[in-house]
């Protein structure tokens, strides 16, 4: 039976520190509904002209816009877009840490 006390990877612990703060949350779940909704439109839209499937490329920016070099098909959007909202989601919890963190040291430049 494994141990279920054991503590966890150092890689795990700061995905975890990092993408669990309520922002990256709410991120990540907007661009999860974001795609979701470009992917039903995209596959409804009879006309083949429909262009939803850019607003989850622009939500994921800037690293979601590797979909542009990347091959064409729906697992390189998938992977582009995914990618790009971790990304995001990580600089947002890390931004968010340092903020709630507050300044410790004094700015040299300030007056």
């Amino acid at each position: 039976m494994p141990r279920t006390d054991a503590p966890a990877p150092p890689l795990l612990r700061r995905l975890r520190r990092v993408l669990g703060h309520g922002l990256s949350l709410a991120y990540l779940a907007g661009c999860a509904a974001v795609t979701v909704w470009a992917l039903v439109d995209a596959a409804t839209d009879d006309s083949g002209e429909s262009l939803a499937l850019i607003f989850p490329v622009l939500a994921t920016a800037p690293v979601g816009l590797i979909l542009l070099v990347t091959p064409d098909g729906l697992p390189a959007f998938l992977l582009a877009v995914g990618l790009g909202a971790l990304v995001n989601a990580a600089v947002i919890g890390w931004c968010a840490r340092a903020l709630r963190r507050g300044e410790k040291t004094p700015d040299p430049y300030a007056e």
